[in-house]
């Protein structure tokens, strides 16, 4: 069960805030519940754990099995909330190295997240000789940067394979109804699953957009949502001591009004990267709006001690921190006993990895808190696919809280579409002509 331990960030605050702001977490809750708040349209993804899709779900693990059964890889094509979840989930519980290992389950490759050619071309050199599918992750089926990534890939596999069996490796994941991606897909036969209309890309990693490549890596998708169904009874509770989604979005809420701007996500798991990734876009995307929210970052410790430690421990202190910390791994090692002693740790001898890691997080949060940094502790159970999916709701309902106690809508990102649209402008896009030629107008001429 995921927990939150406030008792080193309540220095910090200079009174008892939690009977002030219940009252209005309580407002917040209500309005997720219901979906009356703003952008309540796409609230889909509150009782998702119980009210998904079982058909579908079925037809994901099914297609997970065929993927694997003839294919020696599988790429994901996507972008922002259409990749970040996935990955992060599949480091976290397959490892980062995960292509590199040994292994029964296809290599994952994630294209689509960016314009750069060297990345795709690497990815291609590496399909070469290889039986591969594709996941191709859009509502649309036009965002510039997976589209263009998919043309390439349906390109090489119908050369590889002809258009037939081509179509027979592709599985699009898009709109129920309309968009592109969703009018090819239907038009070629490839096997589609929905990026349901009521939940944001953000919010989907426990929809097909994340479970179908989860589910390849080898994960069980079943428990992944029964940790989600878990979380999802525990944050319905309108009750601050027994909802952790409450204490979090309370805290962070407060910890703002003390002129904290900054909130650094760290964890002692180098597996955690990729999902302090997935938190970023969450909470940025749901709560930079209207000149609010928090500047989400991120640290990986106890690496990042020797390179952005020393600004945490005297930097300006308009920073805090939230430290996901899991339970012992299955894997332990012990320190060896060594002769010499050249390096004089031998005072360490015997001890294990994870004793030597737990003194290191007790140091680093004494250390933190003394020098100004108030400290969140997110405390899960050992690091499997149940308990990842309690801290994926957990972290997407204290999302949700926190985007109304600041009066925003989490649900949409109109910033987004301000670049998107320039973005367009400037490739020349029919119908963008005039604010093509007005933006190329503002731009630093070339010598």
């Amino acid at each position: 069960m995921i927990g939150v331990d406030l008792s080193h960030m309540r220095q910090f605050i200079p009174l008892p805030y939690e009977a002030a702001l219940t009252p209005r977490l309580h407002l917040a809750h209500d309005r997720l519940r219901s979906g009356t708040g703003a952008g309540g349209e796409f609230t889909g993804w509150v009782r998702l754990p119980e009210t998904y899709d079982r058909a579908e779900f079925r037809r994901i693990q099914a297609a997970a099995q065929k993927i694997q059964g003839d294919s020696q890889a599988l790429v994901v094509v996507g972008i922002g909330g259409s990749y970040l979840g996935a990955r992060g989930v599949i480091e976290c519980l397959r490892s980062p190295n995960y292509n590199l290992k040994k292994k029964s389950t296809p290599d994952i490759y994630f294209v689509g997240n960016g314009l750069d050619s060297d990345q795709l071309s690497e990815v291609i050199e590496l399909l070469e000789g290889v039986d591969f599918s594709v996941n191709v992750i859009s509502k649309s089926g036009t965002t510039t940067e997976p589209a263009v990534a998919f043309r390439f890939l349906r390109r090489l596999l119908e050369e590889k394979y002809g258009r037939e069996e081509a179509a027979r490796r592709i599985y699009a994941t898009t709109d129920r109804q309309k968009g592109a991606l969703k009018t090819l897909a239907a038009a070629e036969g490839y096997e589609s699953f929905v990026v349901p209309d009521d939940i944001g890309g953000r919010y989907s990693v426990l929809t097909a957009v994340g479970l179908l490549p989860i589910a390849v890596a080898g994960i069980d998708i079943e428990q992944l949502m029964a940790g989600a169904a878990s979380m999802m009874t525990v944050c319905a509770q309108a009750d601050m001591e027994k909802n952790p989604a409450w204490q979090y979005a309370g805290a962070r809420y407060e910890l703002q009004h003390q002129h904290k701007e900054i909130e650094v996500l760290a964890c002692f798991d180098p597996f955690f990267r990729f999902m302090a990734e997935w938190w970023k876009q969450l909470y940025g995307e749901s709560e930079g709006k209207e000149g609010k929210g928090l500047f989400p970052a991120s640290v990986e410790y106890t690496a990042d001690l020797h390179s952005l430690g020393q600004y945490l421990q005297e930097g300006r202190r308009s920073l805090f921190e939230t430290v996901v910390r899991f339970a012992p791994p299955a894997h332990e090692l012990t320190v060896p006993y060594d002769a010499e002693n050249g390096d004089g740790l031998n005072f360490l001898a015997g001890r294990t990895m994870s004793d030597l890691k737990q003194q290191a997080m007790d140091g680093t949060l004494l250390a933190h808190v003394e020098g100004g940094v108030p400290n969140i502790r997110i405390c899960c159970g050992a690091r499997n696919a149940f308990t990842l999916g309690e801290l994926i709701y957990f972290f997407c309902y204290a999302c949700g809280l926190s985007g109304y106690l600041l009066d925003v809508n989490p649900f949409d990102q109109p910033g987004v579409e301000a670049y998107k649209k320039n973005m367009f402008a400037l490739l020349g896009k029919p119908g963008y002509e005039e604010l093509g030629a007005a933006l190329r107008e503002k731009l630093p001429r070339q010598s």
